[in-house]
């Protein structure tokens, strides 16, 4: 059935500093001239490097392996037949699952002690055993929810934790929002949408802002909320509403049931933008006209899990 390894792997930060500076040398001269502690890059560095050669020689099946950098994966084209490994931090699995479609992730932690690995539940040594079970047929798996924003002009984007919706920059973004029967114009900081693998991530950390503001002006914080990865609801939050003569605050937060969608309108001529899981590269322009339908997608990523 499955007919190669696709291996997914992403630059350590010393990989984007040599990349940057040209020379390893010059790197460590502008880390340590800055105060920071250039041995640490090193040490996440020889790290990965090690993990990668563990899950390299590791996964000597009767199939070939594809090493595939982060950057590549909104243009490559998984196939069906691919069995993907992805080697990084959470967000490394996120940014791939929207691209992988069907295929089974076995998703690696290279360095426990440095990533929190919510979604990673092997290390390295554990990778042959895990794909061995893909390979076989006998693999658990837990189907997780997407969130996808379509434009009325056909445009698609997917999302494993959250969407952002509004302006590029630090500029307010204009928009009109409508849910469940209620409309009106909003001047914020963007939206955020999120899945039941995201309300840990990103839109948590709203949630801890208000409890910060709400606890500092004497009030009784509420609790985070936390879904399964397979719930089929998705929250959605807006960033900082900003209340005025031609702006509105009313429609603030909310759930989306299954098969219920947000539908937002550009007012902004320039600089508005969706995109999700934190890769702002890949974004859909979000400009005056421009109508985006929110809901939960047909579509699910599949993570491989002990």
């Amino acid at each position: 059935m499955y007919k190669k390894l696709v291996i997914v792997t992403r630059k350590t930060r010393l990989q984007g500093l040599v990349e940057r500076f040209n020379t390893r040398s010059q790197a460590k001269f502008y880390i340590e001239h800055a105060g920071g502690d250039f041995a640490d890059y090193e040490r996440e560095d020889d790290a990965y490097r090690a993990a990668l050669d563990v899950i390299r020689r590791s996964l000597q099946f009767d199939i070939p392996q594809q090493l595939v950098d982060r950057a590549l994966v909104p243009t490559f084209q998984f196939q069906k037949e691919d069995v993907v490994v992805t080697l990084g931090q959470d967000g490394l699995v996120a940014n791939v699952a929207k691209y992988a479609g069907a295929q089974p992730i076995v998703a690696i932690n290279p360095e426990p002690s440095r990533f929190d690995g919510i979604l990673l539940p092997f290390l390295p040594d554990q990778a042959r055993p895990a794909v061995a079970k893909v390979l076989e047929a006998k693999a658990n798996m837990r189907e997780v929810t997407l969130a996808a924003v379509t434009l009325q002009d056909g445009q698609r984007l997917l999302a494993f934790n959250d969407l952002f919706i509004g302006a590029r920059s630090h500029v307010s973004a204009l928009y009109r929002i409508t849910c469940d029967g209620k409309s009106e114009t909003q001047s914020s900081s963007g939206l955020l949408v999120s899945t039941g693998a995201g309300s840990t991530g990103w839109i948590s950390s709203v949630f801890n802002m208000t409890a910060g503001v709400t606890s500092f002006c004497g009030g009784a914080a509420g609790k985070a909320i936390r879904m399964p990865w397979e719930d089929r609801r998705l929250l959605y939050i807006v960033r900082e509403p900003f209340l005025s003569r031609h702006s509105q605050a009313g429609i603030i937060a909310g759930m989306l049931e299954s098969g219920e969608e947000l539908v937002i309108e550009s007012l902004m001529p320039s600089g508005g933008a969706i995109f999700s899981d934190g890769m702002e590269a890949d974004y859909l322009a979000f400009n005056s006209g421009a109508m985006a339908h929110v809901k939960a997608a047909e579509q699910h990523a599949h993570l491989v899990v002990s």
